[in-house]
């Protein structure tokens, strides 16, 4: 078995041509997954290339390198609509998980219950991939992510950064998770909503997301338009909003349960956000 532990992206991608290679930054989710007895005939090691782990601010937004860790965003001096992001960020595991494991990985794990999708979702996150052949294109994420396990990613391509839009100034985000114990646990349900208020404290923009509920986390579009002009105190979740989700019953709880806790933790999210 070899290892490649490149310094630049150049040399990272052109390393992928031959298909040969397995791509691992933290390796919280690779290792893991490999059956025993079986492993690939090739690492290639992105923690070292320059620029995949620099976070970014300017007026275009804001870019998050592919080798970003979680304690890097928990860290990050980043405003309050990334507050949903950074509280997912301290549930990814255990600290030690959060030190290695990137935010590439999370969205290229293709998880339905991974943690930083539905505060990335809410933020209206687009992912970078390059090609040394084809050069560098942009994905909304929602389009990115195409099922249990299963990404636009082609084998050639390696995502270099997830890109945020510029977001409200006077926006706030929050996220909730719910899980059969306090930490290190795979979601029963978790939400995310970015809020921002007008002059008047009435909802003038919002986005809400829900994970582990359906192959891949969702946008919930209709309670994203119903809040628009209401005031926070005045917010329902109504059971027509959840129309995009199709929860699983499976050992950590029924699809019945999933959709009873969901508008609760919507609700609560929601409110959070819009106090942040």
């Amino acid at each position: 078995m070899a290892y490649h532990s490149p310094i630049d992206l150049s040399s990272a991608l052109d390393a992928l041509r031959d298909g040969q290679h397995k791509v691992v930054a933290g390796g919280t989710d690779v290792y893991p997954a490999m059956k025993q007895g079986h492993v690939p005939p090739s690492f290639l090691d992105l923690t070292r290339v320059v620029g995949l782990s620099d976070i970014r601010q300017d007026e275009a937004g804001t870019r998050l390198g592919a080798t970003v860790t979680w304690s890097d965003i928990v860290k990050a001096d980043l405003p309050a609509a990334f507050n949903g992001l950074k509280e997912a960020a301290r549930e990814v595991g255990s600290l030690q998980i959060q030190n290695a494991g990137t935010i590439a990985g999370n969205i290229c794990n293709a998880s339905p219950a991974a943690d930083g999708v539905p505060p990335l979702l809410a933020l209206n996150a687009q992912v970078e991939l390059a090609s040394a052949a084809r050069g560098i294109r942009s994905l909304a994420l929602s389009d990115f992510l195409q099922g249990v396990r299963k990404t636009a990613l082609e084998p050639d391509e390696l995502v270099t950064a997830i890109l945020i839009p510029p977001q409200p100034v006077n926006g706030g985000s929050a996220f909730e998770k719910l899980g059969s114990r306090r930490y290190m646990v795979i979601s029963i349900a978790m939400t995310s909503a970015n809020v921002s208020l007008d002059a008047n404290g009435l909802i003038d923009s919002a986005t809400v997301a829900v994970g582990a509920c359906s192959a891949v986390a969702q946008r919930l579009p209709a309670l994203e338009r119903d809040l628009i002009g209401k005031r926070v105190a005045d917010v329902q979740v109504l059971a027509g909003h959840l129309a995009p989700l199709s929860p699983i019953d499976d050992v950590r709880g029924s699809g019945a349960y999933r959709l009873d806790v969901v508008q609760a933790l919507c609700k609560r999210t929601i409110l959070r956000a819009a106090q942040s």
